[in-house]
């Protein structure tokens, strides 16, 4: 059993603002329509829709553009970590997705841990790449290294 619900913004996997799609109607109850990502399909919605499409398209591509020059800023950042190291180069601790936004906000740039795409801790030294997903088809690679701390 789906329901239907009209997209008002882009959604990863789901699909693009404007758009009229099926979910699970707990996934529209508890995230979608709460988070007001989408609105039911009625045929009010519907028409309304079809009335503020232009719109839409103008917010997408408003958003489109201000993610691409975050892009390009972050594509051009590299940002250091320095931790404590034992022996074989091991961290003591990690570098997480939560240490990166919080660098990141240091040099003025507002992401979500939600937005980097960091599949576990990082746990020794080296040269990393991360990809940041700004949009639904915007994203970022931001490079950073892990350097041992001298005590």
């Amino acid at each position: 059993m789906s329901i239907q619900v009209i997209l008002t913004t882009s959604v990863h996997h789901l699909g693009k603002a404007g758009e009229m799609v099926s979910v699970a109607p707990g996934y529209a109850r508890n995230y979608l329509l709460p988070q007001g990502l989408a609105v039911t399909a009625t045929s009010r919605n519907r028409a309304q829709l079809e009335h503020e499409r232009a719109q839409i398209e103008r917010r997408v591509a408003k958003e489109r553009a201000d993610a691409e020059g975050l892009a390009e800023r972050l594509n051009g950042m590299t940002l250091q970590f320095e931790r404590r190291v034992g022996e074989q180069d091991k961290l003591y601790g990690s570098v997480t997705s939560r240490n990166i936004a919080d660098q990141l906000k240091v040099a003025g740039l507002q992401i979500s841990t939600k937005q980097i795409d960091l599949d576990e801790p990082i746990k020794s030294l080296g040269k990393y790449e991360i990809p940041i997903k700004l949009t639904a088809d915007v994203t970022a690679n931001l490079k950073f290294w892990v350097v041992g701390k001298d005590e």
